[in-house]
């Protein structure tokens, strides 16, 4: 057996039949650990590397399982004839999957290798040449840019973002996987139409970039907070109504022109 395929790295969850984060029906590996703050974070659960415990339901759960790429790939393995039918398959999410470089580049090439489509999601903050070393095995980097303001970036995500920005021109000018950029899209910290026509000028300048998503916030993680015995930031904060994001789209497509779709 391959060496690679006995990597250990830390998970809390796989979400098989998912229709998201990637193209046809995938199996999401989320991957334990963040580099980022986000007051809106959806997966709270997934900041800290420690294996925490967490309320669901009133009930403890604990969060956070330590793994091989060969276990995990008999999960993925199983669903095959979707991803075949569909053009789905294998996602990283998180967290940060770039926080466990090793397991993440050995997932993505023990499925790359079986003939299973790969995709990341990923804010890409991280050093280069940890992303250099995934690019060979992955097929679709769906990457995270958030705001093009260092500033406001920090206050928000508890990190300035030219990490990010650097990383997304040179992903884009690699060539070797085909990028979407993805904006959360959070009222207070980057729903004006200046902000997202800021982004989508970026995208436009990268070049090769396939498509641009606008995801709107919701609130569907606010129970984990309580769970945490975290507080939630978002305050009452309420997602942006369909009308301004049917707005914001119109100018995402103008000044990217790319494809574009909200949701994704």
């Amino acid at each position: 057996m391959e060496d690679y395929l006995k990597t250990k790295g830390r998970i809390f969850d796989i979400q098989r039949y998912s229709i998201h984060d990637g193209n046809g029906i995938r199996t999401i590996v989320f991957l334990k650990g963040c580099v980022l703050r986000c007051r809106w974070c959806c997966n709270p659960e997934s900041q800290k590397y420690e294996i925490e415990t967490m309320k669901v339901q009133g009930e403890d759960k604990v969060i956070g399982r330590d793994v091989t790429v060969e276990e995990v790939m008999e999960t993925v393995e199983k669903d095959r004839t979707y991803y075949r039918r569909t053009g789905g398959g294998l996602t990283l999410s998180g967290g940060e999957s770039l926080c466990q470089p090793e397991f993440a580049t050995a997932l993505l090439r023990a499925a790359s290798e079986s003939g299973i489509s790969t995709a990341l999601e990923s804010m890409g903050c991280a050093n280069y040449q940890v992303i250099e070393g995934i690019l060979p095995y992955l097929d679709q980097y769906l990457l995270d840019i958030k705001h093009m303001n260092p500033a406001k970036h920090k206050e928000f995500t508890g990190r300035s973002n030219e990490l990010m920005l650097e990383n997304a021109m040179r992903i884009a000018q690699s060539g070797m996987t085909e990028l979407s950029i993805r904006v959360p899209v959070i009222p207070g910290f980057n729903d004006t139409p200046q902000e997202i026509r800021d982004i989508a000028e970026y995208t436009r300048k990268l070049g090769n970039v396939k498509r641009l998503h606008l995801l709107p916030y919701h609130r569907l993680g606010q129970d984990k907070y309580e769970g945490l015995k975290r507080p939630y930031l978002m305050g009452d904060v309420e997602p942006p109504a369909n009308e301004k994001m049917e707005m914001l789209l119109e100018i995402a497509s103008q000044a990217s022109q790319v494809e574009c779709q909200i949701g994704g």
